[in-house]
């Protein structure tokens, strides 16, 4: 299934973090917190303005991102769980 978000709208898959600690520990699974880097799926067209002129997201396809703890809504397409938010969620883009 292809999915496009609407507006300024991103969908985001979450990059999974390191199982061990710099020590070596095993983090068990209930104790990893989820991860606040992912990588853009998807983006949607941009919002409109007063003048109805598409402003265009920052963010495209492929760049990974960073973003608050509590941002998005998570989705399961295609089996993978993913996450839509708002491009005004994202804090930054790593180069």
């Amino acid at each position: 299934m292809e999915f496009r978000p609407l507006h300024d709208r991103v969908l985001v898959r979450r990059v999974e973090s390191d199982e061990k600690t710099a020590g070596g520990l095993i983090i068990p699974e209930t104790a990893k917190e989820k991860p606040q880097e992912g990588e853009v799926v998807s983006v949607g067209e941009g919002a409109r303005d007063d003048d109805g002129d598409r402003i265009a997201l920052d963010v495209k396809a492929g760049d990974r991102i960073l973003f608050g703890k509590w941002s998005g809504t998570e989705v399961k397409i295609d089996g993978e769980d993913l996450l839509i938010m708002k491009e005004s969620d994202i804090m930054g883009v790593l180069a």
